[in-house]
């Protein structure tokens, strides 16, 4: 179980865990055992608290034996119980996992990581996670660390290149749109002009999702890894001269695992 797995990164953190849903306790009791969770399991009777927090399937009739089922998300939660973040999923067959909540966040994710130095930037790239299913969120990561006196150009620049992860699209792969940093506005006296730069260290992540829907299951049945190919775009510059634009090649390679379909025991 995911959550399971990344209990030490998440204390590392700072962070503590806790899942809730609608099964009762005795059900909850033997998943824990035969999964070996070591994190609370909260059973809500009635989905009351479930309720509470607006999250209640509405999609589900109350005639129905899975009614009182949650849309699926995070919440984070700070030590006074005031919510300071949540994250959740467009589908009930999707997952974000918490490698990729934690990057969201701005945290430190320990995975296998590749560094390139290119041309004035260096580029450390990962997956958040390296075991995925259907219906798994996951993130593709960059973080860049821009030259001694460069910048390099952000999103929005004109007649310049700005950054830009470009994946190609393969079968059994949904992408989002890239998410960038805020940017820093950069006066260019020559010129007298104001441009949108990145000059200190950066993130960019790329939202993916194996494709949940059956169509992809089929494509997807004898696949064990996958991998996915891109590049980093980016046009650097100093004080003085603006470099050519440049294309890093990128490449993430991830393990695809059959859906957990284990569910708990009813009493």
């Amino acid at each position: 179980m995911e959550l399971q797995g990344r209990l030490a990164a998440l204390h590392g953190a700072g962070l503590g865990l806790a899942a809730i849903s609608y099964d009762p306790v005795p059900v909850l009791a033997d998943f824990s055992a035969r999964r070996g969770i070591t994190f609370p399991l909260l059973s809500d009777p009635g989905s009351n608290t479930i309720k509470r927090y607006g999250i209640l399937n509405t999609t589900i009739e109350p005639t129905h034996a899975l009614y009182g089922y949650p849309f699926p998300g995070t919440f984070i939660v700070d030590r006074q119980g005031v919510v300071t973040a949540r994250f959740f999923e467009d589908a009930f067959q999707e997952r974000d996992t918490i490698s990729s909540i934690l990057v969201r966040l701005g945290r430190h994710v320990d995975a296998p990581a590749t560094t390139t130095t290119g041309a004035h930037v260096t580029v450390t790239s990962y997956a958040t996670d390296q075991v995925v299913a259907q219906g798994t969120h996951f993130s593709l990561v960059l973080d860049v660390t821009p030259g001694p006196r460069v910048h390099v150009y952000a999103p929005g620049a004109s007649h310049y290149k700005p950054v830009a992860l470009r994946i190609d699209p393969q079968a059994g792969l949904l992408l989002k749109a890239a998410q960038y940093p805020t940017t820093e506005d950069y006066f260019f006296k020559p010129l007298n002009e104001h441009v949108p730069v990145y000059q200190r260290p950066f993130r960019v992540a790329q939202d993916a999702t194996l494709d949940p829907s059956r169509e992809s299951a089929a494509a997807l049945q004898d696949v064990t890894k996958m991998t996915i190919i891109g590049r980093f775009d980016y046009q650097a510059c100093d004080d003085k001269v603006c470099f050519v634009p440049q294309s890093m090649p990128l490449s993430w390679t991830v393990s695809v695992k059959p859906l957990d379909r284990d569910r708990p025991k009813q009493p």
